[in-house]
Formats: C-alpha cells, structure tokens, sequence
C-alpha cells in the first residue's frame, strides 16, 4: 500500500499548496492512502468544517488534528458527525470526537488512523502509550486492519521516539506532528515500523513555525502585549512523509521524506 501523510497545514498559503498538489501526488504516486493534519487551517488556528470538505475533495482521506482542535468553535458541533475527522485520542473521556477512525477502501482493505498526544510541555491528558495500547487490542496489523498509521502530536522529539520504539513492529508508521518543521530521521525502524519524529508543516517557511516574523520576534523581545500572531503568506512547501507497505504483514517497506514548492528543498519519493 501507498500512503501520503502531510504535517500540519498553516493558513491560507498552506491550504491552497496542499488542496493544489494533493490530486497531483495522488495521481504521481499512484497513492492508496492519505492523511492530513489540519489543525492550524484556519488562518493558524484549528479548522473548519468548510476546510475539511476542501481537504477530502482534494484528496484528503482522514484529517488529524492537535491541541488547536477546538480553536474553531464550529468544530466542537461538528466533529461527531464525520467519522473521517479525528483529534488525540488521549482526550479525557466525553471529550467530542473520535481518537481514531477506521477506513474501509475501495478494495475491501481496512486502514485504521490514530492520534496521541504528548504529555511534555503540553496539557497533562491521559498516557498516550496507555491509549495506543488499547487500540492495538482491538485490531491487528496484518490480519484485522492493513494498515494502522499513528500521529504523535507533541513537543518533545523524545516523546515521539519513544512512543515510535514502543508501537515499533505493530503500526505501519509512526510519525510526529506539532513543531512545523521538518526532521531528517525518517527511517524503518527494527521490527517494521516506518518513523518520522516531525514531518514540518505546509505552510511558509520565511516565517516563525508559520507565522508572520515580526510579531513572533517581539514576543521574545518584548514582555508586553502586542499584536494577534498570524500566519504568513508567501508560497507554501508542502511538507509530509511517503512510506509503501507490504501487503502481507502491514509493516513498511520504504519510507521517503516529501517536500514540494516553497523554500526548502525539493524531496520526493521518486527523487
């Protein structure tokens, strides 16, 4: 199986880069699978249920979120209602939504979608490795889903790692989300697992993880109130991760870091 999983969109520019070279990738790369984390879509914060539409029209199959779920509040309404929309799973119990969501394909085959969220420098939820474990009870890889893809929304590269070691050999990937930029260690992991501590954002990079520089600078400098931060809008690099697995047992056979347009340089899988 093809999968695409693009990190978190920022803004108008990354909406229209992701929503522009969705249908292209999907169609270069002979895609059967992709995720997007939206959840800095509308203009840098949380997303929209407008914005979600936009996303499975282009190509979208699940959209992830993160701790900006509810940013919007016309989300926390709608969120029950579209089982391909997802936020961390480590939610406290009666939080809105799902953690999780399990897609049938066209051809028959199961791909089951999760999200956790970190612990360090972020909300104190429930454990996420607690929370992975009680999906993994559920389902399979290899014999119940043909897929498990997992985002790992946190701060901490450590926490990433060690939730990717801790699901290495049970889940197809492994990736993080949250810091807007790109890391250099995709790789398949000893048992299997395909992994990416951050797959970057698609947003604009001449920017501070998105948005606009100079107000991002004056809340280091200045400890004074001071403008709204908002995204930047110069030409977005699409930003995300590839991976191919075996359709017997699940597990990666490839992974390939992908960027596209923008400033930073261009990597694509048959680069």
């Amino acid at each position: 199986m093809k999968i695409l999983y693009l990190g978190d969109v920022v803004g108008r520019s990354g909406r229209t880069a992701v929503i522009d070279a969705l249908p292209c990738l999907r169609r270069d790369l002979g895609l059967d699978f992709v995720v997007v984390n939206g959840e800095n879509a509308a203009h840098g914060f949380g997303l929209t249920p407008k914005i979600c539409a936009e996303f499975y029209e282009a190509g979208a199959d699940v959209v992830t979120t993160g701790n900006h779920v509810w940013d919007q509040r016309e989300l926390i309404a709608y969120i029950d209602s579209d089982p391909r929309l997802i936020r961390p799973a480590n939610f406290p119990k009666g939080t809105p939504g799902r953690g999780a969501t399990e897609i049938r394909m066209p051809d028959g085959r199961k791909v089951l979608v999760v999200q956790v969220m970190g612990r360090l420098f972020l909300e104190p939820l429930d454990d996420p490795f607690q929370a992975m474990e009680g999906f993994l009870t559920r389902d399979r890889l290899g014999a119940t889903v043909a897929a498990i893809l997992v985002d790992v929304h946190a701060e901490a590269t450590s926490e990433k790692m060690a939730l990717g070691h801790a699901l290495d050999g049970r889940v197809s990937l492994v990736v993080g989300s949250h810091s807007h930029v790109p890391t250099a260690d995709a790789q398949i992991l000893p048992h299997g697992t395909a992994y990416l501590t951050d797959a970057g954002m698609c947003g604009d990079y001449d920017s501070v993880i998105g948005m606009m520089k100079d107000v991002a600078i004056s809340r280091f400098t200045r400890r004074v109130p001071g403008d709204r931060l908002t995204p930047a809008d110069g030409e977005a690099t699409v930003c995300g991760v590839y991976i191919e697995t075996d359709d017997r047992t699940g597990l990666a056979v490839s992974i390939a870091p992908v960027r596209l347009g923008g400033r930073l340089q261009r990597a694509m899988p048959t680069d």
